[in-house]
């Protein structure tokens, strides 16, 4: 399959990336993934403008000061994350014939979304899904989810601490970026 991917530069790039199989490995593995974005962060030039991490899939809106980077970005922190893992702790680990013979393992799924923002609405709808997204899977507000940026945000006057968006105000609640 050939995938086209939109390299426009002096982007910011909105990008999920899952687990394969749906699992929820993140948040007890955190102080590994933390790693592998700074390993990500020291490699390549970009910000994480904002960023949720959930039990078994990743937002985040990103910046690259090289906007063909941000696939070897993401490259980048999911072979550090499955470098440093202990897969003896990952249930129904299994490798496929497919995935040997491409030397990976049975960590992420392959693919990932990425959309390129496209104005400052666009901006604000990925800002407010990216911190509703505890809200969305667990029925946790955003002040209280500790993976994400959304104090860092309130912090900004971007938010206040009681945000959460359950008028759809945005219509957020029905886009699905996973």
């Amino acid at each position: 399959m050939n995938y086209k991917r939109l390299f426009v530069p002096n982007s910011i790039v909105f990008i999920t990336f899952v687990t394969s199989k749906r699992r929820e490995i993140l948040l007890s593995n955190i102080g590994i993934l933390r790693q592998s974005f700074i390993k990500a962060k020291n490699k390549y030039k970009f910000i994480i403008i904002a960023i949720c991490v959930l039990k078994n899939h990743v937002h985040m809106l990103i910046k690259p000061v090289n906007i063909n980077e941000y696939p070897l970005i993401i490259k980048e922190i999911k072979i550090d994350f499955s470098k440093n893992i202990d897969i003896a702790t990952i249930k129904d680990y299994n490798l496929s014939k497919s995935r040997i013979q491409k030397g990976e393992k049975d960590i992420w799924q392959r693919r990932y979304w990425e959309h390129t923002i496209i104005d400052q609405e666009d901006l604000y709808k990925h800002i407010d899904y990216i911190h509703f997204n505890p809200m969305k899977h667990y029925k946790i507000s955003p002040k209280s989810w500790q993976y994400s940026s959304f104090k860092k945000f309130v912090q900004n006057g971007y938010y206040e601490l009681e945000w959460c968006n359950f008028d759809d105000k945005y219509k957020i609640n029905e886009l699905d970026y996973e």
